[in-house]
């Protein structure tokens, strides 16, 4: 396993690491090697959502911004991500480090008066479209047979 230095405070250490890279999926192209390792693009990817910094601001230590958003998007159409999260919390689960504690917040929330749903008053609420064949006329001269 090659090794890459811990540059940032916040990138995988190697125990980490060993835990991760058996759960990626294998490379399947053929042809020449990538520039970049996977821990360093996956780094770059956990750099970009840790800080929310656009993905041309990614630290080229971590590799190129577009070989790292590229590898992000591919996961992220088929699914490989949602795996990845399963397969790690199965596994911290199963070494006992997640409670399943389930905390139900009971504040009350309230609304502002005007949200009550009382009468809007000085609003002019016509009943149907001018025009209308359904509406009747309001004044006397206007119905049929006045006159």
């Amino acid at each position: 396993m090659a090794t890459v230095a811990v540059t940032r405070r916040h990138d995988l250490t190697d125990t980490e690491w060993a835990a991760l890279e058996p759960v990626l999926p294998a490379g399947r192209r053929p042809g020449r090697p990538s520039t970049w390792t996977k821990r360093q693009l996956i780094d770059g990817i956990r750099w970009r959502t840790r800080v929310g910094a656009p993905w041309r601001d990614v630290p080229e230590c971590y590799g190129s911004w577009s070989a790292a958003y590229a590898l992000f998007r591919r996961w992220q159409r088929d699914g490989t991500w949602a795996k990845i999260l399963t397969v790690l919390q199965a596994l911290a689960d199963a070494a006992g480090r997640i409670t399943w504690d389930v905390s139900v917040d009971s504040s009350v929330a309230r609304a502002h008066q005007h949200a009550a749903g009382a009468r809007k008053r000085g609003i002019c609420r016509p009943n149907g479209r001018a025009g209308s064949r359904s509406s009747r006329p309001i004044t006397r001269w206007g119905g049929r047979g006045v006159g």
